[in-house]
This record gives structure tokens, sequence and C-alpha cells, in this order.
């Protein structure tokens, strides 16, 4: 049956007013009482045996948050297992499953995620409730099945990378005052010369006291004469050179009344002698009225190379070259354009950590299950925040993996929980669904009537929905219960089932 908004369209209409925080406790799971014995990180290169989730549709992150149905007889002896674990208490190991281009068979990931079980609640029929958090990457060596069916999994933990900075001795912070005039007879610096050479020189005025370990501390005593001279004359040079303009005007004042007394004869050769000697301007007066001004337009020169380059190069590789692999400047960058794209939640708080925050980014990201796997078996966290920052520029439309049909745009996202516009999510039956949240979509008809049965979002009710043109389930339309839930309604769409291509289309 179709939309009862006639084409498919969710009203969002009037403030926002749904509690985020709901969704992402969980509390559809019903009581969970908190584990103990949970074990600390273990070191890189550590060699484990763990009990295995395959899970279809879910690509663990290291922190974040994975909620559990476990129905199944055999599951629930893996997760009674993993609580008896000695060497890691409480640690599954969790690997996406992906089904094969003929539907029939199953391929599993190699990079995988340790998930530590933080909540656990078994019911009446035995089945289990649990909600795990995601801790290390692991490589995935073998696997095989025991005598209870349970799957372990023989795993390396993934040595993660140390944060890269800028080396402090590959640049040199400029000596810039805006109070600093150079004056024409200066030999300090010359800005009538090549970029190149330019930043050689600057790279030899560096004012501030160098670290022990500096490069720089090979040319201190030179850069301490040069940048003592250039501060003590910054204050003086701007007086004296007042006071020699107005003692040289009172000089010429009196010089020219003399040549009007002797003939103007005498002033005209007297003219020619100074040009042809000392290729001076007409005038006294005029070679310094010259001499400021282009010493002012030096200035000018000067200080807008500076606000350019306030760091003079110390090494062979230009600062760009660096910040393409500077972590900081990475996560800075990143979360920046989550914050215009995306918004919530900020990623301000884990700017100053680069490793947390690449880890951050990848598990909410709304893009499809593949592309995040890609991001999750990325060594490297430059790289993988340069990975992000590329698919954050380039996602724009959300499309049916099947057959590519538009759903919706990635303007019409809405975040309907602290997690952000994506979200781990089990349902009744034990499957877990990562589903990404939007105001507005098309393309998309309704199956069945609404329900509130183990709703993720209290308050709302869910009505499964399928692609139009193949048929293929693309997730849910929730509709609010309650007349006083902004929005209205929304749109869960699995990532599962969204294509890979994250390209803006230009026709769009």
């Amino acid at each position: 049956m179709k939309s009862n908004d006639g084409d498919g369209v969710a009203s969002t209409s009037g403030p926002f007013t749904f509690n985020t925080s709901l969704a992402s406790l969980h509390t559809y799971l019903g009581e969970v009482d908190d584990t103990r014995g949970r074990v600390s990180h273990l070191d890189g290169g550590t060699i484990i045996n763990l009990p295995m989730f395959y899970l279809q549709g879910v690509v663990l992150f290291p922190g974040a948050t994975l909620p559990l149905r476990v129905i199944q007889s055999r599951l629930v002896v893996t997760i009674d297992k993993a609580m008896r674990l000695v060497d890691a208490p409480c640690t599954i190991g969790v690997v996406l499953m992906r089904r094969q281009s003929n539907h029939r068979h199953y391929a599993t990931a190699s990079v995988g995620t340790t998930a530590e079980i933080r909540q656990h609640g078994r019911l009446d029929d035995g089945s289990l409730n649990v909600v795990a958090r995601g801790q290390q990457r692991f490589l995935l060596r073998k696997h095989w099945i025991d005598v209870d069916r349970v799957v372990w999994g023989e795993v390396q933990i993934i040595e993660e990378d140390t944060p890269l900075r800028t080396p402090r001795d590959a640049f040199a912070q400029l000596a810039v005052s805006n109070r600093f005039n150079l004056h024409s007879s200066s030999s300090v610096i010359s800005l009538d010369m090549s970029p190149i050479k330019q930043d050689h020189i600057d790279s030899e005025l560096e004012c501030n006291t160098p670290s022990p370990n500096s490069n720089a501390s090979n040319h201190s005593s030179m850069d301490t004469r040069l940048c003592h001279l250039g501060s003590q004359s910054s204050d003086s040079m701007k007086s004296s050179s007042d006071e020699e303009g107005d003692l040289m005007q009172q000089q010429w004042r009196q010089k020219r009344r003399s040549m009007r007394e002797n003939g103007s004869s005498s002033y005209s050769n007297k003219k020619t002698n100074m040009s042809n000697e000392d290729d001076l301007c007409l005038t006294p007066l005029e070679s310094l009225l010259t001499a400021r001004t282009r010493d002012t337009k030096r200035q000018r020169q000067y200080h807008a190379y500076s606000k350019q380059a306030s760091q003079a190069p110390l090494s062979f590789w230009p600062r760009w070259v660096y910040e393409m692999y500077d972590s900081y400047t990475l996560a800075r960058s990143a979360a920046e354009l989550w914050r215009q794209i995306i918004a919530k939640p900020s990623m301000d708080n884990h700017v100053r950590k680069p490793d947390i925050l690449s880890f951050h980014i990848g598990s909410k990201l709304p893009v499809s299950e593949s592309v995040r796997q890609k991001l999750l078996e990325i060594d490297g966290i430059s790289y993988r925040l340069q990975k992000e920052i590329q698919l954050l520029k380039a996602f724009n439309l959300i499309k049916c993996r099947d057959c590519q049909s538009h759903i919706a745009k990635r303007s019409d996202m809405v975040v309907m929980s602290t997690d952000g516009p994506l979200g781990a999510y089990a349902n009744p039956h034990g499957f877990v669904h990562e589903t990404i949240t939007v105001s507005n979509a098309t393309g998309l008809a309704l199956n069945g009537s609404p329900s509130t049965v183990h709703s993720w979002f209290p308050g709302y009710s869910w009505t499964i929905a399928f692609c139009t043109t193949c048929e293929s389930h693309m997730g849910w339309l929730f509709r609010a219960t309650r007349k006083n839930l902004r929005p209205r309604s929304f749109w869960g769409i699995r990532s599962s089932q969204i294509a890979d291509d994250a390209q803006a289309d230009q026709s769009e």
C-alpha cells in the first residue's frame, strides 16, 4: 500500500520534541544488568581465541554500540562461553557477513572488531538481550566450530598507529611584527628576489627560542642578532626617519635660498652633476619621498607574504605535504565538515584524539555497509581520515542497491538518536539493522499495518517499506503515536540496502 502522504514523503513540520537519547539507550530490549570483570585493551599483535558473531549488514567500529537480541540456542551458548572467558572475559568477535551475488553463499570479512558485553539480560524463554561495545580491530586468522556448534575464531589484535603531527623541526615561526618598518638602507632582508630565495632567508629569521632538538639551533646566534636588530629598530626607525626628513627639508630650503642668490646657472650645473654622479631623482626631497614610497611598497609586500606563509620551512617538503598526513590537521577538517553537513552529534570533542575521531565518524557515516567495511580495514589514522573527508564531500544521494532508484538526499537526513544519523538496532527476531534516518523519501511503498511492538523509537509506530521498482526491503516508515511528538514521521533506510556509489549526482 502507498504512503498516506501520497508521494511517500514524511511530514516533519513543527519543532523537534523527540528525546533522541531514548533510541541510543535501546530501551526496547527491556531490562538488562551491567556485567563485571571487564578486560582492558589487549596489546597490538596479541593472538587470542574468541567466540564469534557473524552478522549481516553490521560493521562494528571501536567505540560503537551493538545491541543484540539472542534467540538461537547456539548463539545463547556463544554468549555464555564469552562471559566465562579467562583471557578476555565478556568479549566476542564481530565480523561482517555478506551475501554473495548469487544469493546462495556468504562471504566473511577478514577484519572485525572485538566487542565487550556491557549489559546482559536473560528472559524467561531462555533468550538474551545484550548491549555490547566495540573495542579493538582484529585480523581473523582462522575459525572453527566446537562440539556445541559455537563458532570460534583465532584473531590477532591490530596494532594501531600513533597520530602523526607535523615535525616541530620542519618549520620555524617567522618573526613578523606589524610595527616593523623596512628601511631603504637596511641589509637585513630584501624583498626584490624570487619566492624560493625569500623562503630560504625567512627560514633563518626564527625569533622564537628553538627547541634543543631543533634544526634551527645551528643558526641561533645569527637568529638572535637579526631578531634583536628587528625588535630594537621597530620603534626607533619610524621616529628617526621622520626627524631625518624634517632636517633634510630645512637644509634644502636653506640651499635653495643660497642657490637663488648665486644664480640659476650654478643650480643647473649642480643639478646635472648630481644626476650624473649619484643617479638621484631631481632633488634630495624628491629622493627622500621616492625612498619612502619604495619602503612602503616593500613593507606591504613583506606583510602580504607573511600572511601567506607565517612559518618558514626548514625541511625539503612544503607545509601542504605534511598537512596531508598530519592527523590533527585532518581531524580538524573532518570535524568541521561533519559540523557543516551532519551537525549532530558534534565531533569537536574528539579533534585532539584523531584515532578516536576516525572511528567515530566511520561508525556514523550514512553510507553503505561495504564502504564502511573498507573504512574499518584501513590501517593508518591519516589515511582513514582522508577517506572520510572524501566521503563527506562526495556523499549526496541514497540509492537502492539493487535497482539504483533514488530514495533520498543528504539534506533529508534527520538525527533521531544521539548516536547520529546511522545507528544499529535489533528486531524481535534477532536481526540487527544499521539504519539511516531521513525526513523524506521517494520511491517507497508500504506493506502491512503500523505496529508499536518492539519499536526502536518510543512513541512511534513502524511500517515495512519496499522499493517500488525492485520490491527490495528498504526499511520502515515511523509515525508518531503521540500528539506532542515532532517530527510527526520519518523513514529508516537499511544501510545494507543502499548503493555503494557516494559520488554526487551532478544532474540533481
